[in-house]
């Protein structure tokens, strides 16, 4: 899973990064309607199928962990390989999570309004036919949930 000296990272803060991604099941639906990704630095995606349902992973320079030595000092490990030992995955193999930076970008001049609504965020988006609303839980999923329907929907 690294090219050109990069490396995964998973862990806590990655899933707290990747909270302004959009859910695993949108990003599915995205991809299967023909959403493209060129993987690049900070991308967060998904692995299915292997047993790590509660893991975000993304793509970073380098994978830098803390731990406790023996006598409790913490010490910060730069590794260039991920603990678990995938050398590898494939692309097509991988969900891609987008951000909400990445999918206001898709969304380009489509893209009206953002805002929050109580629990939930509500997107405007529209072209030449019209706009409409999309309400999520999330601003990605909102932003994520206009992308579907007015590229590929």
């Amino acid at each position: 899973m690294t090219s050109k000296g990069s490396s995964v990272e998973r862990g806590d803060a990655n899933r707290r990064m990747a909270s302004r991604a959009v859910s695993v099941d949108l990003a599915r639906q995205l991809r299967a309607a023909g959403l493209q990704w060129r993987p690049g630095l900070f991308d967060f995606f998904h692995i299915p199928d292997r047993h790590l349902d509660d893991e975000v992973f993304v793509i970073a320079d380098l994978s830098v962990d803390v731990q406790r030595l023996g006598d409790g000092i913490a010490a910060i490990t730069f590794n260039g390989a991920v603990e678990w030992s995938l050398d590898y995955i494939l692309q097509q193999d991988v969900v891609w999570l987008p951000t909400e930076s990445q999918l206001r970008e898709l969304l380009g001049d489509r893209l009206i309004s953002l805002e929050p609504s109580g629990d939930t965020w509500i997107c405007t988006a529209g072209d030449e036919a019209g706009s409409r609303t999309y309400e999520a839980s999330s601003a990605a999923d909102a932003y994520g949930s206009a992308l579907l329907d007015h590229l590929f929907g």
